[in-house]
């Protein structure tokens, strides 16, 4: 790919020695300046595929960044994401004049505001911070060469879309803009059509597709037995490397507690987690000093944690895409890992819905697929003649077969988190407040 002498030294000391898929299709059109539309699922190596390009341009500047100026400004969704990607720049800029800088919530601003304040060649961020640090004046973007917005989807989904629309009136036309998404829902392609001029489209991996080698299973269980199954399938791989989902910060929080009590090695990471809370997790976890991670979906997406063997959904997401970036975090780097989904009654309907997006009916491994049967609480209609189908006798009434009038085979027992009490959010409901965290 004709890279700079030092960053070749640099990427191969980190490992890297064919590009994926996606690094192969970007890197050159990136490299030439062009903007880039790369659309591929999470853990196919993304980072490097805007992070290589970067740098290399950046390393032909020669000078210094200004005061309180930024050369590169990279935003992610979610903290996890950021320290990710920063992490990575981090090794790629090792041994150069290059100065990466990372602002999330969660941390003091103050320390983040001083260490910007020097300029940066690349800064990575969220963009509920960034407007935090941008309010302040203590950052001008100027003259920002380069903007990359990774996950974009995800940012739509925690309601960032004013903030980076506040973000990009404060860059320069003149830019190189990069954006990397799992899926192209249909704001995407107004972002994008806003954001990026003439884009090359690098598309290598249909969405709603997982790895290869995820073994995927469901078993048809009755909520109040899901706890007792998944402390019976935890035991049978005790020492492995595990994540388990689920939708409610409260939930996955006392759901840890339970799996501590019951002697598993567990932790939690959500958004009621501090930034400290949640590092000092995922570095437990990294090391082997707890093997399950308990999570909301902001563990998703972006987190490469090596050896990740199981993956359970004790809840299902109601976003199926949500489902496919979960167990993308196994079966990582050409590894095989399973992922275990567990449906209650009434989360039949997000099972259909994932396996509609990914196209595939998943194996069950335990119980019966639920059914909807006739209410037989209602009262037939009456009348003679032919009932509909789905009836419960003679006559055309309403109720017999109108779709949706029965019940599910097992009643389940309440309403689950994602209904009740909890902390549960929609996709978008809750997108003001994951702003202020961000």
């Amino acid at each position: 790919m004709d890279l700079p002498a030092q960053l070749l030294t640099r990427v191969t000391e980190m490992g890297f020695k064919d590009p994926t898929p996606i690094q192969a299709h970007a890197i050159p059109h990136a490299l030439q300046g062009k903007d880039v539309l790369g659309l591929a699922q999470t853990g196919t190596g993304k980072t490097a595929a805007f992070g290589i390009p970067l740098v290399a341009q950046m390393l032909e500047y020669g000078q210094k960044p200004a005061a309180k100026t930024v050369r590169g400004l990279i935003l992610a969704p979610t903290r996890e994401l950021a320290n990710q990607i920063a992490e990575t720049l981090k090794g790629l800029t090792d041994g150069t004049p290059l100065k990466t800088g990372l602002v999330v919530g969660g941390v003091s601003i103050n320390p983040q505001i001083a260490r910007i304040a020097r300029g940066t060649d690349i800064l990575v961020a969220t963009p509920g911070r960034l407007l935090d640090i941008l309010d302040r004046r203590a950052l001008d973007l100027g003259s920002c060469d380069f903007l990359v917005l990774d996950e974009a989807d995800q940012m739509l989904d925690l309601g960032f879309i004013h903030a980076l629309r506040k973000i990009a009136a404060l860059l320069p036309e003149e830019r190189q803009t990069m954006l990397f998404s799992a899926t192209m829902p249909k704001q995407m392609n107004e972002i994008a059509n806003a954001y990026l001029k003439s884009p090359v489209r690098v598309e290598v991996t249909p969405p709603g597709k997982p790895a290869a080698k995820v073994t995927q299973s469901v078993h048809f269980i009755a909520k109040a037995e899901k706890l007792k199954l998944l402390k019976e399938q935890l035991a049978t791989h005790e020492g492995e490397r595990t994540l388990v989902f689920g939708r409610t910060k409260h939930g996955m929080e006392k759901l840890m507690k339970v799996l501590e009590k019951s002697g598993f090695k567990a932790a939690a990471i959500h958004g009621n987690k501090s930034q400290g809370q949640r590092e000092r997790a995922l570095r437990a976890f990294k090391s082997g000093e707890i093997t399950v991670l308990v999570a909301t979906d902001v563990a998703a997406r972006g987190l490469d944690i090596p050896d990740v063997k199981y993956v359970y959904n004790y809840e299902l997401p109601n976003v199926p895409d949500a489902y496919v970036h979960r167990i993308g975090r196994t079966a990582r780097a050409g590894k095989d890992g399973q992922a275990v989904a567990f449906c209650a009654p009434d989360e039949i309907g997000d099972l259909k819905a994932i396996q509609k997006t990914m196209g595939i009916t998943i194996p069950v491994a335990s119980g019966r697929a639920w059914e909807e049967l006739p209410d037989p609480a209602s009262k037939p209609a009456r009348g003679g003649g032919r009932g509909r189908p789905g009836g419960s006798g003679g006559g055309r009434g309403k109720s017999a077969g109108k779709p949706g009038g029965g019940r599910r085979r097992f009643g389940g027992g309440g309403k689950s988190e994602a209904q009740g009490g909890g902390e549960a959010r929609s996709a978008g409901g809750g997108a003001s407040r994951q702003r202020r965290k961000s």
